[in-house]
């Protein structure tokens, strides 16, 4: 017989548990205790089970009757009340954590901004230099998350993004625009390989952002002005390290940050080179913690250039040393200030990174050495994947021939004449 309210409320206590049955599997148990709880038993895939379904204080009559009819519902569809009760209290979980974990200012699983904070934590910043990395972070906190970085990654379109990009391309920011975008690609691919969204709507924008207009830092390339430029560092009448850096500069032709940042135990003035550690250059995290040296052969005016600054600075680490401290190198705008010094506009005229670009382009077009060469002293990486594998090829024997030809062809251009070479038939 089925029960009734008033059996269930006055169900004595005995010495031992008990069941009283309302049908169809439904029952309350009394404990010594006095303690009563409502369960199911069933049957699931041939194995009896039982299915708490709460206490006689939560729970009345007719609440754990219905619920007793809603898990015979899952039965009749093939379903496990224990599992789907499990299932729903993992989601629950999940959101309480998400909600927690948003109250405390951090995104909720599955958004965008926690997607794009594992990516850059575990992949970006294993690939990347620590700045690299930081600026990164900064873009995407300043221009992406604050419109999208708490809706979930699966939900997001390539209208949604264009609609984020179009936000800094508006304040002319052409080229971080487009930084943001590969950026976000990077970002939607690695949730795809981590199975949160299926595809990667960065990829839809290839031609809806303006294009990026290419502009090369200023270099003077014509031999005539350049032996004007050489005459004018060398009346330079500012600090004399300075104006040995300056002097420098156009002979090793190496990144601003290299050279302003040579220690003394970096140069072997008698084996004549300069031997920049992996770590210093311009290369991937990787590259740089397991990448070889890069060399830089010194020429005979490049070694006395050297030896003139020795009494100056040889007792301090660096070659070039900062104004402010012998502790610390040479400032990033000590050079380009020193240009417009001389009258060379760094917007139209020449700048500290331009004397790669006069080098790169007078080595080529007045000197006719081979781009191979060239291209190994700048220090750039061969653009064939399979050629940076297993070309290891240094050409140091060339590269050293190549900087004494570079400096003797300077000086000709710095007494107001040029060299023309003659090309073979």
């Amino acid at each position: 017989m089925p029960l009734t309210d008033l059996q269930v409320r006055k169900a004595p206590t005995r010495d031992k548990p008990y069941k009283l049955f309302d049908g169809g599997g439904l029952f309350l148990l009394v404990q010594p205790n006095e303690g009563r709880w409502w369960r199911l038993k069933y049957r699931f895939a041939g194995k009896e089970k039982l299915l708490s379904l709460g206490t006689l204080q939560d729970v009345t009559l007719k609440q754990a009757r219905q619920k007793r009819d809603d898990a015979r519902r899952l039965l009749s569809a093939g379903a496990d009340p224990s599992d789907v009760r499990k299932a729903e209290e993992a989601k629950k979980a999940a959101r309480d954590i998400a909600a927690s974990l948003e109250a405390s200012g951090v995104a909720r699983p599955g958004t965008f901004e926690a997607v794009a904070r594992e990516w850059h934590e575990h992949i970006h910043s294993a690939k990347v230099s620590a700045g690299h990395a930081e600026r990164t972070l900064i873009r995407f906190e300043q221009d992406v998350f604050p419109w999208i970085g708490r809706r979930p990654i699966l939900e997001l379109t390539a209208p949604v993004l264009l609609d984020v990009l179009r936000r800094v391309e508006r304040r002319g920011a052409i080229e971080t625009t487009h930084r943001i975008k590969d950026a976000c690609g990077q970002v939607f691919r690695y949730g795809i390989a981590c199975g949160l969204c299926e595809r990667d709507p960065a990829r839809d924008l290839r031609d809806a952002l303006k294009p990026v207009n290419s502009k090369h830092m200023a270099a003077v390339t014509d031999p005539v002005k350049v032996g004007e430029l050489l005459r004018a560092i060398d009346g330079y009448t500012g600090l004399p390290v300075t104006r040995a850096a300056l002097a420098l500069a156009p002979l090793v032709f190496q990144r601003p940050g290299n050279l302003r940042m040579m220690e003394w135990s970096e140069v072997d003035l008698d084996g004549a080179e300069w031997v920049i550690p992996a770590s210093k250059m311009k290369r991937t995290l990787q590259d740089k913690v397991v990448g070889s040296a890069h060399t830089v052969p010194l020429s005979r005016q490049a070694i006395a250039i050297l030896k003139d600054v020795q009494p100056l600075t040889s007792h301090t680490k660096y070659v070039f040393p900062g104004t402010r401290g012998s502790a610390r190198p040479m400032s990033d705008m000590t050079l380009n200030a020193a240009l417009q010094r001389l009258g060379f506009s760094t917007k139209t005229d020449m700048t500290a990174h331009g004397f790669r670009a006069m080098a790169r382009t007078m080595l080529a077009e007045r000197l006719d050495l081979p781009e191979a060469i060239i291209e190994a002293q700048l220090a750039h990486a061969v653009k064939d994947g399979l050629g940076r594998a297993y070309n290891r090829t240094t050409f140091a024997e060339q590269r050293r021939a190549m900087m004494q030809t570079w400096a003797d062809y300077l000086d000709v251009l710095r007494k107001g004449a040029e060299v023309l070479p003659f090309k073979a038939a």
